[in-house]
Order: structure tokens, then C-alpha cells, then sequence
């Protein structure tokens, strides 16, 4: 489905006239199976982000290749779609025109758009909201409105750049639920990018944890939770709580050998 092949990746930053090379990406390889919910976890500033957009066509890359179904990719496609942390909704434009924006990008006629729209806010519980605007909505809300916009364009890849990290812990939770069952219902494939051990586990088929900068893959684990998942049961789950435990003492590990 999404092969990852040695991507590499540096920046340019100057600073006071000196212009320094920063390695973000150093040989990243990951493959990803078709309706894989993977999970990358990784220090602050290891480049889960900056591998997010190279796999949305969004920045270039220096090395490496990434193939979709075994075709290359070279930018944007649709196939794909990204839902960020900062919900990116337009301020002036209803929920409902939010999640008609990306169908209005790809010249679908106003009658389709409007009803495919209003079909996936109500996947994700809004449709109540669809006149309301951005700014009377809660966090938990507007986070909805950008899932459900990213879907309407039915991708078949949904890439995820810690989604539920600005909203409180109960809506965080909420909204996890919602993922899944989301997930199980459209069938994506998704790749999820998390500071949270306990989100990580709790989500993903599998979890990817990665090194300080320059990001590299330090290890891949397989989370044997049994679907669909229920909270309260998986979390109590000694499994679950050993893996989450293992994943902090592997990033504790890598940020102490990189200092």
C-alpha cells in the first residue's frame, strides 16, 4: 500500500549570516499495509511532521521514494488527505463550507458537494452545526469538522499530524473513540502521528517509535490488542499497560544516548 523507501530530508536555517544544514530525516523506511492503522511516535523535533508531508506530496524530499500501490509519488494526490493539530478550518466559511472546500478544489458540481458534506458531518456528529462558523464551535467540535473534511474527498490514506493534541483530556478520549469506529466503518488506511504513549497503543495496529534528530526508525511493535476497542477494557489491559511502558523506556533511551 505505502512504501516508505530511505527517505531522507534537510533544512537550511540561517542563522546571523551562517547558513547551517539540519538533518530531519536520515534513511526513514516503513511499510504500510492497505487499512493499517499505524501509529509514529518520536521526540519533539525527530521529523514526524516533515515525514507526514513529504508522504502528502506536500515538501520535496532529498533521497529515498515513496510508493503508493507501487506508483511513485511526486506531489499531492487524491488519495490522500491530512488532518493537523491546528483544525486549519477558513474563519469565514460555515462547518458545512469548510468540508465542501476540498470538493469545491475538485470541481464538484454544488448539489454533490452540499450533500456529501452534510452526509459526513453527520458521520461525525455535527450535522446540527452545519451554519454554524468555526469560532462558536469547541476545540473537540472544530477537530470534527476537519475530520470530516478530510474524508469527505474519500481518500483511501488519511494522514493524521496529532489531531487531538491542543483539546482536553476527556474530549481527547471522545474523540479517539470516534476515530476508531470511523476507521473501522470507511476502512482507511490511516498513519497517525502522536506524542501520546497511551494514543499510540491505543489506536494503531502498529507503533512506530523514532529517534531524535535526525529522525530514523528506531523500532516497529505490534500492538496485540483484540478490535474493536473497548477503553475501559483495553486500558486496564496488562498488555497495553506493558507496551506503553516499554515504548517510554525506549524513547528515554534514545534521548539519552543522543544527548
Amino acid at each position: 500500500m505505502v512504501e516508505i523507501q530511505g527517505i531522507s530530508k534537510s533544512f537550511q536555517k540561517t542563522v546571523k549570516d551562517n547558513t547551517a544544514e539540519i538533518k530531519a530525516l536520515t534513511e526513514v523506511s516503513l511499510s504500510v499495509r492497505e487499512n493499517e492503522f499505524i501509529s509514529i511516535i518520536g521526540p519533539s523535533g525527530c521529523g514526524k511532521t516533515t515525514l507526514l508531508k513529504i508522504i502528502d506530496g506536500l515538501i520535496p524530499h532529498d533521497s529515498g521514494q515513496i510508493l503508493i500501490n507501487g506508483k511513485r509519488i511526486s506531489g499531492p494526490g487524491p488519495d490522500r488527505a491530512v488532518v493537523f493539530q491546528t483544525f486549519a478550518l477558513l474563519p469565514w466559511r460555515t462547518v458545512l463550507a469548510n468540508v465542501e472546500f476540498s470538493l469545491e478544489l475538485r470541481r464538484v458540481s454544488k448539489e454533490e458537494r452540499t450533500s456529501i458534506a452534510r452526509d459526513y458531518l453527520k458521520r461525525v456528529g455535527l450535522e446540527e452545526f452545519e451554519h454554524h462558523y468555526p469560532h462558536e464551535l469547541s476545540g473537540g467540535m472544530q477537530q470534527r469538522a476537519g475530520l470530516a473534511r478530510a474524508l469527505a474527498v474519500n481518500p483511501t490514506i488519511l494522514l493524521m499530524d496529532e489531531p487531538f493534541g491542543s483539546v482536553d483530556a476527556q474530549t481527547r478520549q471522545l474523540l479517539q473513540e470516534e476515530l476508531l469506529e470511523l476507521w473501522q466503518r470507511e476502512r482507511k488506511t490511516v498513519i497517525f502521528i502522536t506524542h501520546s504513549m497511551d494514543e499510540a497503543v491505543y489506536l494503531a495496529d502498529r507503533v512506530v517509535v523514532m529517534t531524535p534528530r535526525p529522525g530514523r526508525v528506531a523500532e516497529i511493535l505490534d500492538v496485540p490488542l483484540p478490535r474493536p476497542r473497548i477503553p475501559d477494557v483495553v486500558r486496564r489491559d496488562p498488555k497495553f499497560v506493558e507496551l506503553t511502558n516499554y515504548i517510554w523506556d525506549s524513547l528515554k533511551k534514545a534521548m539519552e544516548n543522543h544527548h
